[in-house]
């Protein structure tokens, strides 16, 4: 082509989309990269939020004092080093030198202090709020900060490793939209920066120049909301985005054998269940709620439903936390679950609501239709609903007096790898508005069992706590428990650096183009 020739051709399109051009297309620049997720945020305020996909996204800005690492252990980060007193009260943390927030203001111990302060105040909203009993946060100096806890809480500083705990800018509270009990333009630490938030659409993070540690390769990220699986597979496939989570699960063979793209099935700690609410007539009874759990074939949704890609559970919990205690299964027999209803007052032909979401979870919506196949065969009439998330969770998260739900299908991954994060669905204190066990399951024992393993120093006498409270939540059922599910992520050959993390979360951060 002659000079002549290739300016008539670039006469054909924009001059903006020209410069754009020659702009990625220069040595050493990395444009964008794409991520498609099944959930639009419920919250960007760390605080708040509780969705581990959201605290994934949330980790490209906002950082904690400590970070876990892929294998599960818990590392320095934003605090360089800390001792704990003999009394397992207070905590000295050093905090790391030199590090700025994205808007120029410091991080330093009074910055702790303000969040800390923030996530134990009862005005702002923290569903997770149980895992930090902290009584007061004291400013040493511009780089120590003293943590006094109400009590000991043995997992305290793998608690810290999560978005709960990641640092926002104080001097930001008031500016771009953000209020002391909404922050909701995100101003952290990270590598990098909060941009903009369209609803149901994406959140996009650009590249933050400044940032303290090692610089990621792309100069935007940006994650788009797609709730369907296939449609996520097809973006893909199609190059419109570079990693996608949860794709249909029916496919993974052929994705395997597509050589455009990396499959990772990435161990998960998310336990798969329906949450049984408690409170309401009929599924106040246990023998209601048992009989629920004896209906349902887990093993075949698990073979025909979801191919594989789960393990029943045999605990409620997942093997893979400090305190699994292995108690045994509900076996698949619909005999013992009719004569169970019958027992209990259920006429043939009751009609119960079934709630579930669409793209949060593996082949979720297909395996609530198997699930209520199930019940309607041992004489119960399921009322399936689907919605977007941010909707569902404040329909399943609404307090006892305005909750209407009887049964919906949910999953819980702890942010950390201790049985203490699944014991907060079995706390009747943390039950909605206080927290997120949606069963609104009382047992006082158990109750009594969880605050004894948080505040025990041995680690065979928590197991042992763990273990009673894992039989006897076995026995109450406020769940229908059925799996433990692996996390598939599948991302463009094009692309290398990327793993994932024990509790649920990809890891892309350093994702750079293939050799």
């Amino acid at each position: 082509m002659t000079l002549a020739q290739g300016w008539l051709h670039c006469r054909m399109f924009p001059l903006s989309a020209l410069l754009l051009l020659a702009l990625w297309s220069a040595p050493g620049h990395a444009a964008e990269f794409r991520i498609a997720i099944g959930v639009d945020p419920d919250s960007l305020d760390p605080v708040q939020q509780t969705t581990t996909t959201v605290g994934n996204m949330l980790d490209y800005v906002v950082e904690p004092l400590t970070r876990m690492a892929p294998d599960g252990s818990i590392h320095p980060h934003l605090a360089e080093s800390w001792t704990v007193s003999p009394d397992g009260l207070q905590y000295t943390f050093t905090l790391r030198k030199g590090v700025m927030f994205h808007d120029n203001t410091p991080f330093d111990a009074a910055a702790v202090k303000w969040n800390f302060d923030r996530l134990i105040d009862p005005e702002v909203r923290v569903p997770g709020r149980a895992a930090y009993p902290i009584a007061q946060t004291e400013v040493v100096d511009a780089t120590t900060v003293r943590v006094t806890l109400k009590r000991p809480y043995v997992p305290f500083i793998s608690a810290l490793s999560i978005s709960v705990a990641a640092f926002l800018a104080p001097a930001a509270v008031a500016r771009e939209g953000n209020t002391y009990k909404n922050y909701t333009h995100v101003i952290g630490t990270g590598p990098y920066v909060f941009q903009e938030r369209k609803k149901g659409e994406k959140v996009t993070v650009s590249k933050h120049a400044g940032y303290w540690g090692r610089k990621p390769y792309y100069d935007q990220v940006t994650f788009r909301i797609v709730p369907e699986a296939a449609t996520r597979e097809s973006l893909l496939l199609a190059g419109q985005v570079d990693l996608i989570i949860l794709p249909p699960i029916a496919d993974l063979p052929a994705l395997q054998r597509n050589k455009a793209v990396k499959v990772l099935l990435a161990p998960s700690d998310r336990t798969i269940f329906i949450a049984l609410n408690t409170q309401k007539p009929m599924f106040n009874d246990v023998r209601v709620r048992q009989a629920l759990n004896y209906a349902v074939d887990k093993q075949a949704i698990i073979a025909h439903v979801l191919f594989g890609a789960a393990d029943p559970m045999d605990a409620p919990m997942a093997p893979s936390l400090f305190g699994y205690c292995k108690v045994g299964t509900y076996a698949f027999d619909q005999a013992k679950a009719r004569q169970l209803l019958k027992e209990a007052g259920v006429a043939p032909g009751t009609q119960v609501s079934l709630l579930h979401p669409t793209g949060r979870y593996v082949q979720d919506k297909e395996a609530t239709q198997a699930l209520a196949g199930y019940l309607r065969e041992v004489g119960l009439e399921p009322q399936l609903q689907t919605m977007d998330w941010p909707s569902y969770l404040g329909m399943v998260n609404a307090p006892p007096e305005k909750n209407t739900t009887q049964m919906h299908y949910l999953g819980w991954a702890p942010a950390f790898l201790d049985a203490s994060q699944q014991m907060l669905q079995f706390l009747s204190t943390a039950a909605p508005p206080h927290g997120l066990a949606t069963t609104f399951y009382n047992n006082p024992q158990v109750d009594a069992w969880i605050k004894a393993a948080d505040a025990e120093g041995s680690p065979e006498k928590r197991k042992e706590y763990f273990c009673q409270i894992a039989k006897q939540v076995w026995q109450d059922a406020p769940w229908i428990f059925l799996w433990v599910q692996h996390f598939p992520i599948v991302y463009s050959a094009k692309v290398t650096g990327i793993g994932s993390l024990p509790n649920e979360k990809f890891d892309a951060l350093y994702a750079q183009p293939a050799p």
